[in-house]
């Protein structure tokens, strides 16, 4: 198996597969080429860009596509690794860069103008100096993901932030839906598996959209984007109800029945700890009291995007 061949599943090959009823999701055979097509030519973009960057003959394939749930997902990912998360556009979805930490510190050590070789250093952090180099890099990197997955559709992927312990992160529900593809880094003798998560439904929506576009005339296709773009202008003065809420507390029955008038419930919020801005049970931003005029307000200091 060549390193930008990915393993793909053979029918008839007499090895029965375990089907996970939780992930009724799949892919189709149609759905699977395109995107390992996109995925290939990123591979091999992002191969290019490392050897000239490194200075070092570096190359990257496409191992194999997979569906998984996000929790079953981080589960499978060492306890302590490095985890760019990144952002998809125009959909907004999280998406995940995982590089195991021997990679990463080859690599930094290459930007610095180390040799290649496998450093076996105990576990560590980035500081803000080789983050600094990774983060710079890596969006090259978004540059060659958005162009090698053009023929899906046009997307846009940007370097959000990083953390290094996975099992506390929380990008989506764990029963979330998404699509895994792996990754084989060979840098010099250094070799190691990288993962990019991509949200399931964001990738599937521009899939399904490219198999309509196909069917349609240039004047359907102008009278189908001229359709949407009056749906997005009026989704935009849809009103939602915005509600600031402290954080919640739990309490047993028998309280709960003795509360009347008069009783004191503690929050146990501290002050100095920011209100949750939420849409339905969906948290947008965090916001402190203030206070507009002589009614009370709240203002916005941090998105969840920032968060």
């Amino acid at each position: 198996m060549t390193p930008q061949t990915p393993a793909r599943r053979k029918r008839g090959s007499g090895v029965p597969e375990l089907y996970d009823f939780r992930q009724p999701m799949t892919l189709t055979r149609e759905h699977a080429r395109a995107l390992e097509v996109g995925l290939q030519s990123f591979a091999r973009q992002w191969g290019t860009l490392l050897t000239s960057r490194l200075g070092v003959l570096t190359t990257v394939g496409l191992e194999r596509l997979d569906i998984f749930t996000y929790g079953d997902y981080i589960d499978s990912l060492p306890g302590s690794t490095t985890a760019v998360v990144l952002q998809m556009d125009p959909s907004r979805a999280p998406a995940l860069l995982q590089v195991p930490t021997g990679a990463t510190m080859a690599l930094v050590d290459c930007m610095l103008g180390g040799p290649a070789m496998d450093l076996d250093l105990p576990f560590r952090e980035l500081t803000e100096i080789e983050w600094k180099l990774m983060s710079d890099m890596l969006e090259y990197a978004c540059s060659d993901l958005a162009y090698g997955l053009a023929t899906v559709g046009q997307v846009a992927f940007h370097v959000r932030s990083v953390a290094y312990n996975p099992g506390f992160m929380q990008l989506v529900p764990a029963s979330e839906q998404v699509i895994v593809a792996r990754f084989e880094l060979s840098l010099g003798p250094v070799i190691a598996p990288i993962t990019l998560m991509l949200m399931a439904e964001p990738v599937l929506t521009l899939l399904r959209t490219a198999d309509a576009q196909e069917g349609r005339t240039a004047e359907e296709q102008r009278e189908h984007e001229e359709a949407v773009q009056l749906l997005s202008a009026r989704m935009g003065e849809v009103p939602l109800p915005v509600s600031v809420r402290f954080t919640g507390r739990e309490m047993t029955a028998a309280a709960v029945s003795a509360l009347e008038v008069g009783s004191v419930v503690p929050l146990r919020h501290r002050a100095d700890e920011p209100l949750e801005v939420v849409v339905g049970d969906v948290i947008l931003a965090h916001a402190a009291i203030g206070a507009n005029g002589t009614r009370a307000a709240a203002l916005v200091v941090a998105t969840e995007e920032e968060a």
